[in-house]
């Protein structure tokens, strides 16, 4: 285990590439924005606005939104900036809510006046899509997460919407992969040629429950062919600049309302009580989680030391929220957290964490590399 000598992220993360001089490719990437013209880029989506922009009234792009400030953001782009009438979709989970969190979902349809579908799967294949997923994979929320693709897609094509706009090319941003493009359409078939859906059939989940992570069928696809597009590429996406821009149009940060263990903000991921288990969950198999994540970017954009990130990442990405895992255990009916901590244990990476006293602590080899660096 290596960490990124510019930004500390460690090259655990799946699909992770660094160059011979240690540096990640999310690094480079961040670099490169210096050379690129970004007023040349925003025209570029200025006339794909203007190539599938209707004036029948009808829905002219479709983009799926959570209510975070990104969704925020790319509403923006898309409504205010450029007059487009987009139909928003959110993939919802049956976690317990936030008061914030309801209050941004609420906010978008209202301050920027669009209609607003809520697509939620039967809270019973939730929780029992979610329990498999994590006693046998770590990922809790592996379904869910194919159903933000296919089901944004096959809305797009029953609705008849040419266009489909996501936020972040995350592939890009976090560094595994070089290449810098507008089109994510590659990137969603690749997503879906990777859901296994005989492994949910296997796991006993029927037929007819699979519905919401099954691809658009390719015949029907064809015939609308929308283009999908990231946000990412036509503006320098950056989570700081997306929360100011977001609070000028009534987003509300958790300031007020919780104060997150593990957590080194109160806007990122927000709207769901348990969902930052889910995130925490990559501790124990990487040696790293939100924090590291966040962290790293905000030495890229210069808001934070090399120094501060290493403080905050070895003060916080090993904690759990109570509160969040309370929400997780009591959603999937576990009866104690001991069962939860059970799971986790064959999840832990013997290559980075090391059991001391009956707690997993990370390795000193592995803190000192990441001490050696700064």
């Amino acid at each position: 285990m290596k960490y990124c000598k510019n930004c500390l992220m460690p090259d655990t993360r799946p699909g992770s590439k660094f160059n011979e001089e240690d540096v990640c490719q999310a690094c480079i990437n961040f670099e490169k924005r210096k050379k690129i013209d970004w007023k040349k880029r925003e025209k570029q989506l200025d006339k794909i606005c203007d190539k599938y922009r209707r004036e029948d009234g009808y829905y002219d792009c479709l983009i799926p939104v959570s209510g975070g400030k990104d969704s925020h953001r790319l509403l923006y782009e898309i409504k205010e900036k450029r007059d487009m009438n987009p139909l928003l979709i959110t993939i919802g989970d049956p976690f317990t809510k936030t008061t914030a969190g309801l209050q941004n979902y609420r906010n978008l349809g209202e301050t920027f006046n669009c209609d607003h579908l809520l697509f939620e799967l039967s809270i019973d294949l939730f929780r029992r899509v979610t329990k498999i997923a994590f006693e046998e994979t770590g990922e809790p929320l592996k379904f869910i997460e194919a159903a933000i693709y296919t089901v944004p897609l096959k809305t797009a094509v029953y609705y008849n919407i040419p266009l489909v706009i996501f936020g972040e090319n995350s592939a890009y941003e976090y560094g595994t992969t070089d290449e810098d493009t507008h089109s994510a359409n590659d990137y969603i078939f690749r997503i879906f040629k990777s859901i296994n859906l005989e492994y949910w059939l296997k796991k006993g989940i029927s037929k007819k429950e699979v519905n919401a992570i099954v691809p658009p069928k390719e015949k029907d696809f064809k015939k609308i062919k929308p283009e999908v597009i990231f946000m990412s590429y036509f503006v320098p996406w950056s989570s700081t600049q997306n929360l100011q821009i977001a609070k000028k149009y009534g987003f509300r940060d958790l300031s007020h309302e919780w104060i997150r263990e593990g957590c080194i903000e109160n806007f990122e991921q927000i709207d769901s009580i348990a969902y930052i288990v889910h995130l925490w969950l990559k501790y124990p198999k990487f040696g790293f989680q939100r924090v590291s994540d966040i962290s790293s970017r905000r030495v890229r954009d210069g808001k934070i030391s090399l120094q501060e990130a290493k403080k905050l990442i070895e003060e916080n990405d090993k904690k759990m929220d109570q509160k969040a895992l309370d929400d997780f255990i009591s959603f999937l009916g576990y009866t104690t957290p001991r069962k939860f901590w059970d799971i986790v244990e064959k999840y832990w990476n013997k290559d980075i964490f090391e059991k001391k006293d009956g707690v997993w602590v990370m390795k000193e080899k592995i803190r000192k590399q990441m001490e050696s660096i700064v």
